[in-house]
């Protein structure tokens, strides 16, 4: 829990108000659980869950910082264009995307933004973070 900590303050400290977090790896390595650390480490009150079946959580922290958490799972990158979603970045608040992938990745810098990416690994007993900014 330690580390999670780290990482959370760590972001918070370096990222912009308006970011883009690509969060990667395998099943259970804790995607979602660092996304509650973030959302819960601004305030966000309640259940903070993993948007699987409806794609996008939005949240609202006591300050009015928004956090919205994407799962992309089974989405393929047209679908997401077609859908309208990356419209959603032009929100101000963290985007946390769990599955976004290269495409995306790529079309999103493209067009300007700037695209933290965040790989958990799990380990025996602990996470390992690398955060690419």
């Amino acid at each position: 829990m330690e580390e999670l900590d780290k990482v959370v303050t760590f972001l918070k400290d370096t990222l912009s108000p308006n970011a883009i977090v690509f969060l990667r790896g395998d099943l259970a390595a804790g995607k979602t659980t660092l996304t509650q650390a973030i959302a819960k480490s601004i305030g966000i009150e309640g259940e903070v869950t993993s948007p699987t079946f409806s794609l996008q959580q939005c949240y609202e922290g006591k300050d009015g910082t928004h956090l919205y958490h994407y799962d992309l799972y089974r989405l393929e990158h047209d679908e997401f264009m077609q859908m309208g979603l990356f419209e959603e970045f032009e929100k101000s608040g963290w985007h946390m995307l769990e599955w976004g992938s290269d495409e995306l990745k790529a079309f999103l810098e493209s067009v300007g933004y700037n695209v933290i990416i965040v790989d958990i690994t799990s380990n025996e007993n602990s996470r390992t973070y690398r955060i690419d900014i």
